[in-house]
């Protein structure tokens, strides 16, 4: 914990200081609730059967000796549903064309990707329903599958959905300034393709639900809700066929990360609370981990098609680039954000006369894609950086000048890049881009790392450096929910619409409601993920939890504080300026027996004083950082050591700086799994060969070293009155840029694909 300052916010560890996390308590003593833990009386198990072809028809399913196995109370098949199964909606990034590929909750006569839900087995235990789903007979004929991006746009190219005539479930152009006559100028013009792997999160706790249906009041409750419950209510009552929406409550437990693939709506969220009401039973669910990573949401596979035009000073002129997004076998809930973010944040933090930007994302007869930690600026910021070191290679311009002298200046802010991110304009709100590079080359001693990269190395190994910039986003969804109420006993508790994946939202917001009512953090609760008691809500992802739920606290606590203030200001016969709020009621500053107690304040409302905010933005934040890497390289095995690490992120305004750094100490972590380690992989037939951990490959403590992190605060957004931006996803967002840049550099080779593996890195040493 930081020392705290002889300052009043920081004694009350209010913004700006780091008290113990309000989350950690349940989960050291053992007391945390996730949802495997949780339990009901009479539930039941359910079991999902998936199918094991990547694509195939069938026509019947015969499922008789399953329901007489011992233990079964129900089997579920499409043809059980109501319509046979509606098709789950897209919540973000709509595209009217994208609906035509949209999933059904149980596949009804095709299957498209290997591990689609085809039946759901409900027994006494989870073991019988595991032991009856080998007994039911599926009559698949095998199809042809498409799985390479290019293939799926092929002419004669197996179609997932015939219909539709195409593979392509959606498409934007996106074009800024004169981009012929740039290209026509240029001194130097760079053609290159990338390609950025498929791979996803890992959570630590497995995709799970709980469900149980109250036949007398006709209400449904869903335990181990996550990210976004009441989105998902909406959408759980849509597909029920419900007008009242209120007639569910979904209900978050501890949730072991999210990372962006945990709490979209995926078929079992529905699924479950069919069977809870159709058996008349609660009924459980929780994914193994073979069926998460076979079904849950996977990411970041792109090819990108990218043309870069230059002066001979390496003033840079245009950035044209065509890329195709594999979203699997379906659209899901993202809709298109992916290839959205990737074509609306490519031109990041420099200065582009002209740009277009294409992308088609195609589906494919892989596990459906989504969003994953940085999603879509993971894989454009490798592209970009990497077009950036080689242009400097080319020119014979040091990779970091040729960055200074490109980058938007201050006085640029706001800066409207031309783009849009699912309707909305991407304007940079704030910034100092040159100021912050200045800054992380002094903290981290840049120079010194050049001194390090010019001494020779052991046994043969090679070393280099590598930097990647970027700018992300945060504050989607547009708006957020607040209550807080304060009883005559001071105690507060704050009511948020965003949720907890693990990113320290009680802390936070408990913080901000401690600053701006002045009162202590340590009596202050913060609820969070019921829809049975908080009205409304976005949910947690994006990185908007503080910009748009902290800034709706702040608001509510402030307003709490001046009706306090002004109320106490006649009978103490004092300005409101001049009065103090404690947990025994409003003082006269400097005079601390004039006081009038909370309990007589508060009389009028039953010993409570409530507020309620709605803080709403339009507009995103905009966060930037830069990585830096230094790395050794073994050009015999292909081992890339790490050898150091430095993050410097300016966020507009740190609340709470320990867990600002875990943020990027986590991040970092799944950034260097992308870029060296993980990777789904399929036969011809599409079978996943990435199905368990002996095949996935997560980063290790060995893999993950120590990071050096430089948070600055030189540009408060002025969008929301905290003026921060959100930082949960910077810590991901240019690794594999960084990481593959000091590749690069050390081998003496242009690196074009991700993830770095011993095999990738061989290749490159001996090509």
């Amino acid at each position: 914990m930081t020392k705290a300052t002889a300052t009043p916010e920081a004694a009350l560890q209010g913004i700006g200081s780091s008290p113990l996390r309000k989350e950690d308590w349940p989960l050291v003593r053992g007391e945390g609730t996730f949802v495997a833990d949780f339990k009901r009386p009479g539930m039941v198990h359910a079991f999902v059967v998936r199918s094991p072809f990547a694509h195939a028809r069938f026509t019947t399913i015969d499922r008789e000796a399953a329901l007489a196995a011992p233990g079964v109370i129900d089997v579920i098949t499409a043809q059980d549903l109501p319509d046979r199964g509606r098709p789950i909606p897209t919540r973000m990034f709509k595209d009217e064309g994208s609906n035509r590929f949209l999933q059904r909750p149980l596949a009804d006569g095709v299957v498209r990707y290997s591990g689609e839900p085809v039946a759901v087995v409900i027994a006494d235990t989870r073991y019988s329903a595991e032991d009856a789903a080998e007994l039911l007979r599926v009559d698949y004929e095998p199809l042809a599958v498409v799985l390479d991006p290019d293939d799926a746009v092929a002419e004669d190219a197996p179609l997932l959905q015939p219909h539709t005539g195409t593979n392509v479930a959606g498409h934007l152009v996106v074009e800024i300034g004169a981009l012929d006559e740039a290209f026509a100028g240029a001194d130097l013009v760079i053609e290159e393709e990338f390609w950025i792997q498929r791979h996803a999160a890992v959570p630590l706790e497995t995709r799970g639900l709980l469900a149980e249906y109250d036949a007398k009041t006709e209400s449904l409750t869903v335990w181990g809700a996550a990210k976004i419950p009441h989105v998902n209510r909406a959408i759980l009552a849509r597909l029920l066929g419900w007008n009242d929406e209120r007639r569910i409550r979904l209900i978050e437990l501890h949730v072991g990360g999210g990372f962006g693939a945990r709490g979209e709506f995926y078929p079992e969220d529905y699924l479950i609370p069919f069977a809870a009401m159709r058996t008349g039973r609660p009924v459980a669910w929780v994914e193994d981990r073979e069926e998460n990573l076979r079904a849950t949401n996977q990411s970041r596979e792109q090819v990108h098609r990218v043309e870069m035009a230059l002066k001979a000073d390496g003033t840079f002129l245009a950035l044209k680039d065509s890329f195709i997004n594999n979203t699997g076998a379906y659209v899901r809930t993202h809709g298109m954000t992916v290839p959205g973010l990737s074509v609306s944040m490519l031109p990041g933090p420099y200065r582009w006369p002209a740009y277009r930007g294409e992308y088609r994302s195609v589906v494919t007869n892989k596990t459906p894609g989504g969003t994953y930690r940085s999603p879509g600026r993971f894989e454009i910021n490798f592209v970009r950086e990497r077009l950036v070191d080689m242009a400097a290679h080319r020119l014979g311009i040091d990779p970091v000048e040729i960055r200074r002298r490109n980058l938007i200046d201050r006085a640029s802010f706001p800066h409207d890049t031309g783009t849009l991110f699912d309707g909305h304009p991407v304007i940079y709100d704030s910034g100092d881009y040159v100021l912050l590079l200045e800054k992380a080359l002094a903290a981290f001693d840049y120079e010194g790392m050049k001194r390090w990269r010019k001494e020779p190395a052991s046994d043969g190994l090679r070393r280099g450096l590598g930097m990647g910039f970027f700018v992300e986003k945060a504050g989607p969804a547009e708006r957020e929910y607040a209550r807080v109420e304060l009883n005559e006993n001071g105690d507060v508790i704050v009511y948020t619409g965003t949720a907890s994946v693990g990113q320290g939202v009680e802390t936070i917001l408990a913080q901000v409601c401690a600053s701006h009512l002045g009162l202590p953090y340590e009596r202050i609760t913060v609820v969070h993920g019921d829809t049975g008691v908080i009205p409304e809500g976005m949910g947690a992802f994006g990185s908007r939890a503080a910009m748009l739920g902290g800034a709706a606290v702040m608001r509510a606590s402030e307003e709490i504080k001046r009706r306090l203030l002004e109320a106490a200001a006649e009978e103490l016969e004092a300005a409101p300026a001049d009065l103090v709020l404690t947990t025994m009621g409003v003082s006269v500053i400097g005079a601390p027996l004039r006081t009038v107690s909370l309990t007589r304040l508060l009389s009028a409302g039953g010993g409570v004083i409530k507020q309620e905010d709605r803080f709403v933005c339009e507009l995103l934040g905009f966060p930037y950082g830069i990585h830096f890497a230094a790395v050794e390289v073994d050009p015999a095995s292909g081992a890339v050591h790490i050898h150091r690490f430095a993050v410097a992120y300016d966020i507009g305004r740190c609340i709470n700086p320990v867990l600002v750094k875990g943020q990027i100490a986590g991040g970092f972590a799944q950034g260097v799994g992308g870029a060296l380690l993980e990777e789904f992989s399929f036969d011809a037939s599409g079978q996943p060969l990435s199905a368990s951990f002996m095949d996935y490959l997560l980063p290790t403590s060995e893999d993950v070293p120590d990071i050096e992190v430089l948070i600055t605060e030189d540009a408060p957004s002025p969008l929301n009155p905290l003026g921060v931006k959100g930082a949960g996803e910077g810590g991901t967002a240019a690794v594999g840029a960084a990481i593959a840049n000091a590749v690069s550099d050390a081998l003496g080779r242009e690196v074009t694909r991700l993830p770095l593996n011993p095999q990738r890195v061989v290749e490159l040493a001996t090509a």
